[in-house]
């Protein structure tokens, strides 16, 4: 493997990457990647509270993210799968645009149904686009991984988290502004569009030039290799299971009170002005610069210190919002809670999302970092679904962000024991390797 888990260079080197063309594409590639979230996320949680719906219904819309944690069942589908005329563009190329085209009608779709008087149907359309934004994803994920060559992995993972916040806060923040002066269907259909800088970037770059077949296409085993080879690769790997653990317990805390916190704005009384500006507004600033910095400390202080660093400030910003609701409205205190979340949030960005791109490999990108983000969040999202709402309205929001906090030193503890057992550097793939010509599957 390359330096990965070691730092190196100096302050300007760590800057210049950020220019360089592959990291660009990550860029525009996390813009698409954010927007649908925002749509079934933050937005929808609005949008519901809005038209009178009850906390319980608006936590359990959550489970429609269960969706990004369930893409692993048929990411085997665009390892494996070519797409007829499309796939003379390339099977990454044919499948971007497909899933993009997917996104845009599932936007709109969500868009024409009224909660108020069909929350059925809103579930229904919010699945389809929970489905679509997951498969957006999948092809987003393995695009990026392999257009980046291995030292580039800290900073593509920075840029993709930077197109994430841009795509996920324009979204957020544009739908916000459009329902209050119009109404959410046109806030919605406008947003549809935020899929065109992936469907473009990838028409531009083109197919990756480290894609690798997973197969000879003979007898069904290319198919075959596309849906047990990603496990196998993984499972073989020494402390795979520990490795696996700790990708689902690093991020309890931090799902489960991400995806509660509209609820506490909208019952701190805050407009959606108000969320615009300070939520959507200092939290996007906050985490460019979190991204940043998180860039800089991975190039400076490598991977594994990086990931410590970011897993603590983390746990911390938690605590930020027990505080918050401790002291009521308080435009001050939001800024400090949201702009603090967010930094921490954009540090953990690019070094944990670049331990998680490490751990792929070539041959099977897209799967396994649909198995590796989704089992990272699956936990904390089937929490806020299923007991958030209730644990809201028993306890309070002060015990309720103060036991996301405890939640989150499981995953400081066991990635400290990874440090000091090797696994960090024997558990990445051939994606963090420059000799990256395995043969095929």
């Amino acid at each position: 493997m390359t330096d990965i888990a070691q730092g190196t260079g100096n302050w300007l080197d760590a800057v210049k990457p950020y220019v360089e063309k592959a990291p660009l594409a990550a860029l525009f590639l996390g813009i698409s990647s954010g927007f649908p979230f925002a749509m079934i996320g933050a937005n929808l949680a609005s949008r519901l509270a809005q038209d009178g719906i009850d906390k319980k219904s608006v936590t359990a819309f959550s489970l429609v993210l269960l969706a990004y944690n369930l893409k692993w069942l048929w990411a085997w589908v665009i390892e494996g799968v070519k797409l007829p005329l499309l796939h003379r563009l390339g099977q990454r190329v044919s499948w971007m645009l497909l899933a993009g085209a997917l996104v845009m009608a599932a936007v709109v779709n969500l868009a024409l149904v009224d909660p108020a008087a069909d929350l059925m149907g809103t579930v229904r359309a919010a699945i389809l686009l929970g489905i679509a934004g997951a498969t957006f994803d999948i092809i987003i994920d393995g695009y990026r991984i392999e257009i980046l060559k291995p030292e580039q992995l800290g900073i593509g993972a920075g840029m993709s988290q930077y197109g994430w916040r841009i795509g996920a806060a324009a979204a957020g923040a544009l739908g916000l502004v459009i329902a209050q002066h119009w109404d959410w269907t046109m806030a919605y259909i406008v947003c549809s569009f935020f899929a065109l800088p992936a469907m473009l970037t990838a028409l531009i770059v083109g197919e990756p030039e480290r894609h690798k077949e997973i197969a000879a296409r003979k007898s069904g085993g290319e198919l075959v290799q596309a849906i047990i080879g990603p496990f196998v690769d993984f499972f073989k790997r020494q402390g795979a299971l520990l490795v696996l653990l700790f990708i689902l317990v690093h991020k309890i805390g931090d799902t489960l009170a991400n995806l509660t916190f509209r609820l506490l704005f909208n019952d701190l009384g805050y407009s959606n002005d108000e969320i615009a500006i300070y939520d959507v507004g200092v939290g996007f600033w906050a985490l460019l610069a979190g991204i940043f910095v998180g860039g800089v400390l991975y190039a400076r202080l490598g991977l594994k210190r990086s990931v410590l660093i970011s897993l603590i400030l983390m746990a911390v910003s938690n605590f930020s919002f027990a505080a918050l609701a401790a002291a009521g409205k308080s435009n001050i205190g939001m800024a400090g809670a949201i702009g603090f979340e967010n930094f921490a949030s954009g540090i953990g960005g690019v070094a944990v999302v670049a331990y998680f791109s490490a751990l792929c490999d070539l041959r099977f990108t897209a799967a396994q970092y649909a198995m590796i983000s989704a089992a990272a969040s699956i936990v904390g999202r089937f929490l806020t679904g299923t007991t958030a709402g209730t644990m809201i309205e028993r306890f309070g929001y002060v015990d309720f962000y103060l036991l996301t906090t405890a939640l989150a030193l499981p995953g400081i503890a066991l990635f400290w024991l990874m440090m000091r057992a090797g696994l960090v550097e024997a558990s990445v793939g051939s994606a963090a390797s420059e000799k990256d010509d395995q043969p095929a599957a």
